[in-house]
């Protein structure tokens, strides 16, 4: 049997608001993981991410649930869905399943398991599903994984859900349970392969971070600012950067911190910042990785300027992203910008809640 959707093929996206909506929605939490198809046949098992890469051999684990759920089911299907790491934990862990030897891989599987959440059904045996309204679609999908084994249940998990849009805002302030914010969807949308149908909703989160230097651009104007943190122990710890900076702010920045240039040794970053030491990779406006007798690619200043930036989401204690300038905090003192403004709490797994079903 051929299978009535096949790769390639474009997920269905969302636009970015700032507020749940209201009115036919279903809900679900927006996973922060690898966005994954999953095409499954008597052929085998064929994951495919949003760039249409193959990533079955990455996660044997979930080829297997794969194979098993459709011997449980009797039929072939193609699903849209999340890896997630099980139970939640920083997303380097899951860049890090990415590995190309047979032998990392099956460590890795043991070490850092996954498990599939599944929010959309594409095709079921014959049928292509994607025109049919996405209330139904889900409805088909709940039955399909009630139908799995246990071993199966754990690996391939429904996405949970809600009508509720107050119970989809509590969600947005969950730190630390491997979501990054909540989709919500029209009860009655068809599939619509690569279109923004959908929407996401993200929170604008803030801090007061220092700035502690700059990088340059070729003509000597600021590319990007470095931002930092103090600890614990009070050491200053490079964050993330600043790059989406007006022409007109970029020349102008250039005079205005000037006067607090100062050389590398006097810096609290003098003996270097390993910050390309990431499964994540480096962050695009960052200064290069290096150590003290390397020529460095940044202009220290005196870390005494204080910005409010907006950010989204953090990997353990860094920006995933470039942050977002607002504006100058004269009111503070570098001293009072502290790392905890921006870790989260405690992972907690939102799969082992009870949530609502429309």
């Amino acid at each position: 049997m051929v299978l009535a959707v096949q790769p390639p093929l474009a997920p269905m996206l969302a636009r970015l608001v700032r507020e749940v909506p209201r009115g036919a929605y279903t809900y679900e939490p927006k996973w922060d993981g690898f966005r994954c198809l999953a095409f499954v046949s008597a052929d085998g098992v064929d994951l495919r991410s949003r760039q249409d890469r193959p990533l079955a051999r990455f996660f044997p684990e979930l080829t297997e649930a794969f194979e098993d759920l459709r011997a449980d089911v009797g039929r072939d299907f193609v699903l849209d869905g999340e890896i997630v790491l099980d139970p939640p934990r920083p997303f380097a862990d899951l860049m890090n399943r990415l590995h190309p030897a047979a032998s990392r891989v099956a460590r890795l599987r043991v070490e850092t398991p996954t498990r599939f959440v599944a929010f959309d059904l594409l095709a079921l045996g014959e049928e292509d599903c994607r025109s049919r309204p996405f209330r139904e679609r889900r409805g088909t999908l709940a039955r399909i994984l009630a139908a799995a084994g246990s071993d199966v249940g754990q690996r391939i998990r429904l996405t949970p859900a809600t009508s509720d849009p107050d119970v989809a805002a509590r969600w947005l302030d969950r730190p630390g349970s491997g979501i990054d914010g909540v989709v919500a969807k029209p009860v009655d949308l068809p599939y619509e392969p690569g279109r923004r149908t959908m929407i996401k909703v993200k929170e604008d989160r803030t801090a007061e971070c220092v700035v502690a230097g700059w990088r340059p651009l070729p003509d000597a104007t600021v590319s990007s600012l470095l931002l930092g943190l103090y600890d614990g122990d009070d050491e200053l710890r490079h964050v993330g950067v600043v790059t989406q900076l007006p022409a007109d702010e970029r020349v102008a920045l250039v005079r205005d911190l000037a006067p607090l240039r100062i050389p590398l040794d006097e810096h609290p970053w003098s003996r270097g910042f390993l910050i390309g030491a990431s499964p994540v990779g480096r962050l695009k406006g960052s200064a290069a990785r290096w150590t003290p007798d390397m020529e460095h690619d940044w202009v220290p200043i005196r870390p005494e300027r204080v910005a409010e930036v907006g950010y989204d989401q953090v990997d353990v204690d860094r920006f995933r992203h470039p942050a977002r300038f607002r504006r100058w905090r004269l009111d503070r003192t570098a001293e009072s910008c502290r790392l905890e403004q921006i870790l989260t709490g405690p992972d907690s797994d939102l799969l082992s809640d009870r949530a609502a079903a429309p």
